[in-house]
C-alpha cells in the first residue's frame, strides 16, 4: 500500500500518525495492501481555489476527496482490488479553528477529517440521514479503534 503525504500548508502536522491512521483504517475497511492513496495538506487559499472549483462553493473547506478508481471496502475473504483509492486534500488552519470549537486538539479535528476523507473515497456519503448514521457511526468506530491501538502501541 503507498500512502504519499504532502504537506504544502505551512503548519507542522504530525505526518506518522495521519499515516498510521490511514493505514489502520484502509486495514480495517480490508482495503487491498496494493492501493494508493495520498493526502495533501494545504493551506486556506488553496483550499478555497479547490472548494470554488470542484464544489463552487465559496471560502476554504477542512477536508476534501477525490475518488480515482471507485473502490468500496473490501471483507476478510475478499479485500478490495488493487487500484488507485484517490486524494485527501485537507487543510490544517480550517482544522485548527474546528479544534478549538470542538474544544479538542488540531490533531485530533485531522484524524476525524482524514477518516472522513478516506470514507468518502471509498463512496460512503452523508447527504440522506440514513447514508449519514452509517457514515458517521463508522467513522466513529475507526477513530475509537485507531485511538485504542495507539494506546497499545505508546505502552
Amino acid at each position: 500500500m503507498t500512502i504519499e503525504i504532502t504537506n504544502e500548508s505551512g503548519v507542522e502536522v504530525d505526518e506518522t500518525v495521519l499515516l498510521r491512521l490511514t493505514e489502520h483504517n484502509l486495514a480495517e475497511l480490508h482495503v487491498s495492501a496494493d492501493a494508493d492513496v495520498a493526502i495533501l495538506l494545504v493551506d486556506e487559499g488553496a483550499m478555497e481555489a479547490l472548494h470554488v472549483q470542484w464544489m463552487d462553493e465559496p471560502g476554504p473547506t477542512d477536508v476534501l476527496s477525490f475518488p480515482m478508481d471507485e473502490l468500496r471496502p473490501g471483507t476478510q475473504e475478499q479485500p478490495t482490488p488493487p487500484g488507485l483509492l484517490g486524494d485527501i486534500v485537507l487543510c490544517p488552519q480550517v482544522a485548527e479553528t474546528q479544534a478549538q470549537a470542538a474544544n479538542h486538539s488540531t490533531l485530533d479535528e485531522l484524524i476525524l477529517l482524514t477518516t472522513h476523507g478516506t470514507l468518502h473515497l471509498l463512496g460512503f456519503d452523508h447527504a440522506e440521514p440514513d447514508e449519514e448514521r452509517e457514515m458517521f457511526g463508522l467513522q466513529r468506530d475507526l477513530i475509537a479503534a485507531f485511538r485504542s491501538s495507539e494506546r497499545r502501541r505508546r505502552a
